[in-house]
């Protein structure tokens, strides 16, 4: 079934989020397609960000100037005068009114321009790799010893050093295996490389995760007496996911005391929807017990400067790849898995469900709690002298 032409700028907004790190269902939906649309097109692109990404050189005439000569023929303007305008050649314009004026009356429509310049620029070149037969040989063979793209390329140097034809980098190998439609390496070749996935993940440069949420602060600002764990209300969160990351919960653990929370995702767990169980489940707690959260840098927590006002918690991020650094709540989500394992669907489990878990976890004994559990923990923190309300469930 042939899909509808999206335009291209809308194509390079969704990239340039999942190059960012956005999650490709969240990336679709920001830009205006659905998620199936968004799905489609890292499975096409292999996981590979395509060239699509990349802003349009000042060669080929862009949307704003299409946008331009509609305007300027309406007006009664001529080639020349519309040339000026947009400081391009005559010939540049007339070409392009004698590809894109259609109709009995020769009518000029930008958008349409548009959709036919980018259908034009998705074309596919011929690929290096599917025209150089030798050249394909080699790589291939060379895949199958399970070299990585990168050695086979630098080795190629090496072995032909006066044949430029057997020259090939290792993204073009790249992409000549995860592309579909490139038809040059076939995609089981990808079994041989280190990670043998079927589809690339974005590679991201060291820094480039922290822009995936604006104005984070990072857990080395976190006060000192959070690391302690001597004074109550400072909590640490995550997800845990169901299968394809199509489903997750939310895990709220207090680091003082062990207690547990479940944050219920029904719909989705994107940030607003983060937002709106975090804000509703913490507004429960009394303010002594909203001290800081300290969280992974996932982007279903874009919205943290709005949960921080909500809730008067002070929110801390950790640096990437550091699940340490949430000790307590890595520790939970293990056990969580108990009950709710990997690669099952999340969504089946309604919110009841969860207060059950959470309540189980917090009545398990545990040994740095002196064998205490963790909600008789909490309620003897909530009726201490200096703290008289009792507030504390149990579950």
């Amino acid at each position: 079934m042939a899909h509808p032409i999206i335009p291209g700028e809308v194509q390079r907004r969704f990239w340039r989020s999942v190059h960012d790190g956005v999650t490709v269902a969240d990336a679709a939906v920001a830009v205006g397609v659905s998620r199936k649309t968004g799905y489609r097109w890292f499975g096409e692109a292999g996981g590979v960000i395509p060239s699509v990404v990349d802003e349009p050189s000042g060669r080929y005439l862009s949307f704003a100037e299409r946008e331009e000569i509609a305007c300027l023929l309406a007006a009664g303007a001529g080639v020349r005068r519309i040339a000026r305008e947009l400081d391009r050649d005559p010939a540049t314009i007339s070409r392009e009114l004698g590809r894109n004026t259609t109709g009995y009356r020769g009518r000029y429509r930008a958008s349409m321009a548009q959709t036919e310049a980018d259908k034009n620029t998705r074309r596919p070149k011929p690929a290096k790799l599917r025209t150089n037969l030798r050249l394909r040989k080699e790589v291939q063979d060379r895949l199958k010893l399970n070299h990585s793209p990168e050695q086979i390329a630098l080795r190629l140097r090496e072995d032909f050093p006066e044949d430029l034809e057997m020259r090939v980098s290792h993204e073009t190998i790249y992409r000549s295996i995860y592309v579909q439609g490139r038809g040059a390496l076939k995609r089981d070749l990808a079994t041989h490389l280190r990670t043998g996935r079927a589809l690339r993940k974005p590679r991201r440069t060291e820094g480039e995760r922290r822009g995936r949420i604006p104005n984070m602060i990072n857990i080395s600002e976190r006060p000192q007496e959070v690391e302690d764990r001597a004074v109550p209300g400072h909590w640490e969160g995550d997800l845990i996911v169901g299968k394809d990351s199509r489903s997750a919960i939310g895990t709220l653990v207090e680091r003082m005391t062990g207690f547990a929370m479940l944050l219920h995702l029904p719909g989705d767990h994107g940030a607003l929807a983060v937002q709106a169980a975090m804000v509703e489940q913490m507004s429960q707690l009394p303010l002594t017990l909203r001290q800081t959260l300290t969280w992974d840098q996932g982007g279903e927590m874009s919205n943290h400067a709005q949960i921080a006002a909500a809730t008067d918690l002070g929110i801390y991020f950790c640096d990437p790849h550091s699940p340490w650094q949430r000790g307590s709540n890595e520790n939970t989500n293990g056990l969580l898995r108990q009950y709710f394992p990997k690669g099952t669907d999340l969504s089946v489990h309604g919110a009841g469900y969860l207060d059950f878990v959470a309540a189980e976890l917090n009545n398990r004994p545990r040994k740095r709690l002196n064998w205490r559990n963790p909600a008789e923990a909490l309620d003897k923190l909530l009726c201490e002298p200096f703290n008289p309300p009792c507030v504390a469930s149990t579950g």
